[in-house]
């Protein structure tokens, strides 16, 4: 049941996607981008429907009070496919940094040039950091945006050790603008890089903000430690649940460190 559950999502899903793209094209390229918007949006809502209702994974998301007025960072944890579609519903206007060479994939590329995102150009990480805060800064100063920028860069499996960038920091400081940690386990049941869609509940919180003006050292300290908390939380509540899903190496390893009772 749960291979046939699995390949009955991961094939809606892609479908969801390709349909909603071509129907909403003429709306989307025709619309004044505030309005676009709702498209990319109605499609992660969607999507997360049909989780529930073909894979039987519901997305429990909460903190919505913790997401301030205007601009700010948003740094989620990066585990899963999951956070990167569902949380820009929660969000007035959304801004990803991109490899450049997305843009360039037809209909895909001109959604993301419609939403004005970041193209980044990979070769000298210190020459595109740059380029990234400058044009971050001159977005942000045309309308309020939330930047959606994940700390660790590459999808890590729930429990790993910890894995934070400087580039965070360095787009915190020059931003000037308060940093949103969300903590979230959703690799347990979406996990990277596996085609198996586990059931249960997906719970994920958006912590109280990180203010602007803290020193750096002080700054990746409060992200890291009120992420991992937070994570070790969520991670403690999912291996209880009633139903737990399978829990990786790096899972049963972290349990075991926080003194808490592994799934059978």
């Amino acid at each position: 049941m749960l291979l046939i559950r699995s390949l009955a999502f991961n094939l809606v899903f892609y479908v969801n996607l390709i349909v909603q793209m071509i129907l909403w094209t003429p709306y989307y390229f025709l619309s004044p981008r505030h309005r676009a918007w709702f498209v990319p949006k109605f499609w992660s809502r969607t999507s997360m429907w049909l989780y529930d209702k073909i894979a039987g994974t519901k997305s429990e998301i909460t903190g919505q009070e913790n997401l301030p007025e205007g601009s700010f960072i948003l740094a989620p944890k990066h585990q899963s496919f999951w956070d990167a579609i569902a949380f820009f519903p929660f969000l007035q206007d959304p801004i990803y940094i991109l490899k450049r060479e997305l843009t360039w994939i037809p209909f895909f590329g001109w959604y993301i040039l419609k939403m004005r995102m970041i193209p980044v150009d990979r070769g000298s990480r210190s020459k595109a950091l740059k380029a990234v805060v400058a044009a971050t800064r001159q977005e942000l100063a045309r309308n309020p945006r939330q930047l959606i920028i994940y700390p660790e860069g590459t999808r890590r499996a729930p429990g790993d050790e910890p894995a934070y960038k400087y580039g965070i920091v360095e787009l915190y400081t020059q931003l000037g603008i308060p940093v949103v940690p969300v903590a979230h386990v959703a690799g347990l049941y979406w996990p990277r890089r596996k085609f198996l869609r586990y059931p249960g509940t997906i719970k994920a919180r958006f912590l109280p903000p990180i203010p602007a003006g803290l020193g750096k050292e002080e700054f990746m300290e409060r992200l890291i430690g009120e992420t991992e908390a937070a994570c070790d939380q969520l991670l403690i509540e999912a291996s209880q649940a009633p139903n737990p899903p399978p829990m990786p190496p790096t899972a049963v390893k972290r349990l075991r460190e926080l003194g808490s009772d592994t799934p059978a």
